[in-house]
């Protein structure tokens, strides 16, 4: 016999429907509701991809622009793509919510995919065909051109960017974390969101990529603006079944809080005593509620005293505002200070920046700890650049024949890239797993930092095997007298380059699963959305660090020898990939250290004998 289902089983006490009265369990959220969400997803990754992968042979073929600055362009659309997920972030945790962020930002999308889909329509939004056979050099694209061609990129990476940062998390609302079996459908539903991310990946890189080259733009990128706005129809159509939460505020506020508050009182001494710093128990007796676990003092960030009278010229030694006047203190703690004129608080009314709790101190903390993971992690990113840039181009110039008559686009060489993504999942959960549970005694494994860790060395693999591909590319060029033509085809197989498409998927899937699991787990319960960005701006940094890198030795090598000519044939792009795994190698190096440095939060909280609580399902 079944228990009776209670009023309080019906009904969420954390979750409201669209017309704002508490959530029903039977008729909001779960699976339809999450397939909703799903499909919209699906919709952005095909379009994005779709547009990012194959770029580069329209800047270079159709608007003329060189081989660096059409590298340039699409690894700064990309960047900016990523990095807009902050923003959508801050905007849906403070102001709008997931689900209006959604909505908006895919609008935003689509306007710009069918501004991207005019302009390949419009000839006059491009510059003419080049006629080489008649001596005519090709026309470069016109600042109008280029203007509405980035106006249409830009805006669809902001409808990108606003879009990504929420749905994850506007999907796993749809569940309650309370109950079990609604918790076991959001680990198949994280499950769901990385194989339909995969799926729409290889429909772009296939079936896309295919119809641009073979149909046309304006047939390929006309699709993708279709894809968003079902997506987005399909999206609004779930909205009397989803579940809403609260706002909860951006993490971003908090962290801006403890610094602020803390450089405030950076001139007072610290108590001897941690208890008689500011903490949720006092906020809790002064009224306000207590909505944290309570987190133990740690002894990390400490603050030096600053010996500058020797260094600095007379005028100035005496201004001690210069200088953080402390013994080994900590200096985050002191936002933790509450000062006297700030009074007993008894109307439970308490400035954030001027006080904040040692807990939400501790938080900062935390996210702190992980900057060296983060910032070792960015180059990554960067290799990953050159598969949507370099190797394509380098496909453009090679034997792309399968047989006598179907030639395969050069993006479409993404797909190995793509295969070596679905076929390493597995791969580690069935072989990988069982051999490292035993030899390792963890059950899950690799740790999150070790995968990342073998996701770098792949990614070392990768370039090193670019390198000796593009030698083995010049070779043949030099051999057959075809260096000084850079339309000719090199008669060497395209599927030389499929090596290091193959490491580069391998490493994203233990780099990426490995970054979203550390940071998810790592990040403090109130600030998980803060992991969600962490980990994406990781990947905007990588493709803002490829841009720059490209500039420099464009800058650097242009005009003698250079590395990264318009004519590949005649360039030395093999020394740009032996400096990135140059580069991957010293970072590996200060990754392992800050790896061998970072003590897991679950086992420094145990070490206090503090449990943590369970915080929901883990992306693997």
């Amino acid at each position: 016999m079944s228990l009776p289902i209670t009023q309080g089983d019906k009904i969420l006490q954390d979750a409201w429907d669209y017309k704002g009265r508490p959530a029903e369990r039977s008729r909001t959220g779960g699976w339809l509701s999450a397939a909703m969400i799903l499909g919209v997803e699906a919709c952005e990754r095909l379009t994005t991809l779709g547009i990012a992968v194959n770029l580069v042979t329209y800047l270079t073929a159709t608007m003329h622009l060189g081989n660096a600055s059409a590298a340039n362009t699409v690894t700064n659309f990309l960047g900016t793509s990523f990095m807009l997920c902050l923003l959508g972030g801050f905007v849906a945790d403070t102001f709008l919510g997931r689900y209006l962020t959604i909505a908006i930002f895919a609008t935003v999308q689509a306007t710009g995919v069918t501004i991207l889909t005019i302009s390949t329509t419009i000839p006059s939004l491009r510059p003419p065909k080049c006629a080489p056979e008649n001596g005519a050099l090709c026309t470069p694209a016109s600042g109008m051109q280029l203007l509405v061609l980035y106006l249409a990129l830009y805006m669809t990476a902001l409808g990108t960017g606003g879009l990504k940062s929420s749905v994850s998390g506007f999907g796993s609302d749809q569940f309650d974390e309370s109950n079990k079996d609604e918790r076991n459908q959001m680990t198949n539903f994280f499950n769901w969101f990385f194989f339909l991310i995969s799926i729409g990946s290889l429909a772009a890189v296939t079936i896309l990529v295919y119809i641009q080259d073979n149909l046309g733009r304006q047939w390929g990128y006309g699709i993708c603006a279709c894809a968003i706005v079902a997506g987005l129809v399909l999206f609004l159509a779930g909205t009397r079944k989803y579940r809403f939460k609260k706002l909860v505020g951006s993490p971003l506020t908090q962290i801006a809080t403890v610094f602020v508050a803390a450089w405030k009182k950076r001139n007072l001494e610290l108590p001897a005593d941690t208890s008689f710093l500011f903490d949720i128990d006092d906020a809790e007796a002064e009224g306000q509620k207590k909505k944290k676990l309570k987190l133990p003092h740690s002894k990390q960030f400490r603050v030096q005293k600053l010996t500058v009278t020797k260094i600095l010229p007379k005028p100035l030694r005496n201004l001690n505002q210069w200088s953080l006047r402390a013994n080994p203190k900590f200096f985050l703690d002191r936002a933790a200070i509450k000062e006297p004129q700030m009074g007993n608080g008894t109307n439970g009314a308490v400035n954030k920046w001027q006080l904040s709790t040692l807990t939400d101190v501790e938080e900062v903390k935390l996210v702190v700890r992980m900057l060296p993971t983060w910032a070792t992690t960015i180059l990554f990113w960067t290799v990953y650049a050159q598969m949507t840039t370099f190797s394509v181009s380098q496909a453009t110039t090679m034997d792309r024949h399968i047989g006598k008559s179907f030639e395969i686009p050069p993006a479409s060489l993404t797909v190995f890239f793509v295969g070596g993504i679905l076929l390493t999942v597995p791969i580690y959960d069935r072989i990988i797993v069982p051999i490292a549970a035993k030899i390792l005694k963890n059950p899950q494994g690799l740790t999150p930092l070790q995968r990342i860790g073998v996701g770098l060395v792949l990614s070392i693999l990768a370039m090193v095997a670019a390198a000796l591909t593009e030698l083995k590319r010049l070779h043949v060029a030099r051999s057959h007298g075809l260096t000084d033509n850079p339309k000719a085809v090199i008669p060497l197989g395209v599927f030389w380059l499929v090596p290091q498409f193959l490491l580069v998927g391998a490493g994203e899937a233990f780099t990426y699963i490995g970054q979203l699991d550390f940071f998810l787990r790592e990040c403090p319960k109130g600030m998980k959305t803060m992991s969600t960005g962490l980990f994406l701006s990781t990947l905007s940094l990588g493709f803002f660090l490829s841009s720059l890198l490209v500039s420099i030795v464009h800058k650097m090598t242009g005009d003698k020898k250079p590395w990264l000519a318009d004519n590949l044939n005649q360039g030395k792009l093999y020394n740009f990939y032996w400096l990135l795994a140059i580069l991957s190698v010293f970072n590996l190096g200060f990754y392992l250290l800050g790896a061998k440095w970072y003590v897991y939060k679950d086992k420094r909280l145990a070490d206090e004998g503090i449990e943590l609580e369970d915080t929901g399902p883990v992306c693997h």
